[in-house]
């Protein structure tokens, strides 16, 4: 598919840290994306039918066998109302144990089996097996027909022989397609960011599906453009008129987001969590709260400690193994990167994301880049104030 906008490509830069040269969580190496989207169909809801605007993406961590060579994992969680599949095991292991899938809420548990069905698949026949794989949700049924299953597993299959390096897709596309953030379409949004030698070195990468937040809320660089672009001018999917499912009374900015942070340094599980626990200070910074309706959920790995036995693997001699580790000052940076990485990522999936009408000709609309565009330069925010816009990174 053709390569959508993102916030650099109009002079917007968050932070003052700098990205990978995808500016994505495949600058980590080894880790790739892949999506399969789901789009079909128009007009009145008919569950098992349609209008479907969904999809599912998966996160494969590292170029080995992810599900025979563990990584050191961690979790954190804003909000509880959301699922993110495994995370017992992360927490009482430390290890991440295979590929990670994202999707809609009622298909969540069709992923997790799904790639169940590829670890299993991926070992020898007859082999005794088990896995507990990562597979996450947030809500689209308010553009698609959520109820409908329309996720299978050969969706699952086809995301990950899809898994790429390189620039990932966003806005509109796989687990993103029906999401709504701030009341704009969301969706998928992906950034990095590469410390400097001094300070290690390392790369961190983000990747959301945002799918959350109030329109009045949406902070971009610290300019309020919620407030600068409200429903009046840009309408809501979650207008009166268009609730669709207001006897369920979800509110405006009802919803969920989805973070998985990694990287390349050597990071212990402990250590992998409170990197994980930085994800929600870059939502903060875009607008977000952790409403009650909402499923913030987030996962971070580590690939700085590769070649680890398979959890199931006996013990040889003593039982030991060798692992490196940050010592705590050489954290810091990796959390600024992890914050900073988060708030592009949320803001790369709104300007990626498309004008979309779902069911019952709900529409969730784009933020529109030439008002976007005008609210930054005139609250100073737009690098490169009126000459040329700068290349995207």
């Amino acid at each position: 598919m053709p390569a959508t906008p993102r916030a650099r490509d109009l002079g917007i830069v968050i932070g003052e840290g700098t990205p990978g040269p995808f500016n994505a969580i495949t600058d980590v190496a080894g880790v790739r994306v892949g999506h399969t989207t789901l789009i079909s169909g128009d007009g009145p809801l008919v569950v098992g039918k349609g209008p479907v605007r969904t999809g599912v993406t998966v996160v494969v961590p590292h170029d080995g066998d992810v599900w025979a060579e563990p990584l050191f994992a961690g979790t954190a969680t804003m909000n509880g109302n959301g699922e993110l599949t495994g995370l017992e095991w992360i927490r009482e292991s430390g290890l991440l144990t295979g590929a990670v899938g994202i999707t809609n809420t009622n298909d969540v548990g069709k992923v997790r089996d799904a790639l169940v069905g590829s670890a299993t698949a991926s070992h020898d026949r007859g082999a005794t097996y088990w896995a507990l794989p990562v597979a996450g949700e947030t809500y689209d049924g308010q553009l698609s027909d959520i109820a409908g299953g329309h996720v299978r597993a050969e969706h699952v299959a086809a995301a990950l022989a899809a898994a790429r390096g390189g620039r990932v897709a966003e806005g509109n596309v796989g687990g993103g397609t029906g999401m709504i953030c701030h009341e704009f379409k969301g969706g998928i949004g992906t950034s990095s960011r590469r410390l400097a030698g001094d300070v290690g070195g390392w790369t961190v990468g983000v990747l959301v599906k945002a799918n959350y937040g109030r329109r009045g809320l949406l902070r971009i660089d610290g300019v309020p453009v919620g407030e600068d672009l409200p429903i009046e001018a840009v309408p809501s999917p979650w207008s009166p008129a268009r609730r669709g499912i207001a006897a369920a009374d979800r509110a405006p900015g009802s919803g969920s987001i989805i973070g998985i942070v990694a990287t390349d340094a050597p990071l212990l599980p402990h250590q992998c969590n409170r990197l994980a626990r930085r994800i929600p200070l870059g939502i903060a910074r875009v607008g977000g709260l952790g409403s009650t309706s909402s499923g913030d959920i987030f996962l971070a790995f580590a690939t700085g400690n590769r070649g680890m036995a398979p959890t199931e693997a006996e013990a040889v001699g003593d039982g030991a193994i060798d692992v490196r580790a940050m010592v705590d000052r050489g954290i810091d940076p990796l959390f600024e990167a992890a914050v900073e990485a988060t708030e592009e990522a949320i803001v790369n999936a709104l300007v990626a994301a498309e004008t979309m009408t779902g069911r019952d000709d709900i529409v969730a609309h784009r933020l529109p880049h030439d008002r976007l565009i005008e609210v930054m330069r005139r609250h100073g925010r737009l690098r490169g104030g009126d000459g040329p816009l700068q290349p995207a990174r």
